[in-house]
């Protein structure tokens, strides 16, 4: 896998990811419905924030493992195609199972007496943060990208930055047509067309990188 493979890999799943209507999703939105467009870009700020943090981490975590054991290394890049082949698995037959979209619960971060945008900023990272799929996501897919005698740090960061991007692209549209969105988000079928195309990529991408030579 050479350098800009793993990047073009990456983006898809990444963009992917960052479509399905989540909790990112409905707290920016959220945020741009109800305070406007401003706070929503402070909110989106924080949860990028968060979400480097996490990029960071597991490209440190795949460097150390990296250095400790190359078997060890080679097992966690299995072990985290396994699990895009079961969240992919996952969204497909969630996608036949549900009739209708249920909303997605917003945690309350206590910022009293904070400035608004400091508000949303804290709000979105600490989301983030505290959100155990995010850490998973970068756990299972950062070491699957990294190309061989690349430096695991360095393109973790990239990584990271690169989805990062694809967020910012994503949560500007949110953003400026929040109403067109807010209806589109709710639309199940929708939801269950675009959980069986990224369940489908997923499965293709983690059973490609679980057979292939790192």
């Amino acid at each position: 896998m050479t350098f800009w493979q793993a990047i073009g890999g990456f983006a898809v799943v990444a963009t992917l990811l960052t479509i399905i209507p989540g909790l990112d999703t409905t707290l920016v939105l959220r945020s741009g419905l109800t305070k406007g467009k401003r706070v929503a870009v402070a909110t989106a700020a924080g949860i990028e924030s968060g979400a480097l943090v996490w990029g960071v981490a597991a490209a440190v975590g795949a460097s150390a493992l990296l250095a400790a054991s190359e078997l060890a290394y080679r097992i966690l890049t299995i072990a985290g195609a396994l699990y895009m082949v079961y969240l992919g698995a996952s969204l497909i037959w969630k996608s036949f199972r549900r009739s209708a979209h249920a909303p997605v619960e917003v945690p309350t971060i206590d910022t009293r007496g904070r400035h608004p945008y400091v508000r949303a900023w804290a709000t979105g990272a600490m989301t983030n943060l505290l959100n155990p799929k995010v850490g998973v996501f970068y756990i299972a897919t950062i070491p699957q990208f990294i190309p061989h005698g690349s430096s695991p740090i360095v393109m973790g960061l990239v990584l990271a930055i690169v989805h990062n991007l694809i967020s910012v692209v994503w949560f500007a549209g949110i953003i400026v047509a929040s109403s067109v969105a807010s209806r589109w988000l709710r639309n199940a079928r929708a939801i269950r067309i675009i959980d069986r195309i990224t369940g489908t990529v997923l499965i293709g991408f983690g059973t490609k990188l679980a057979i292939a030579p790192h």
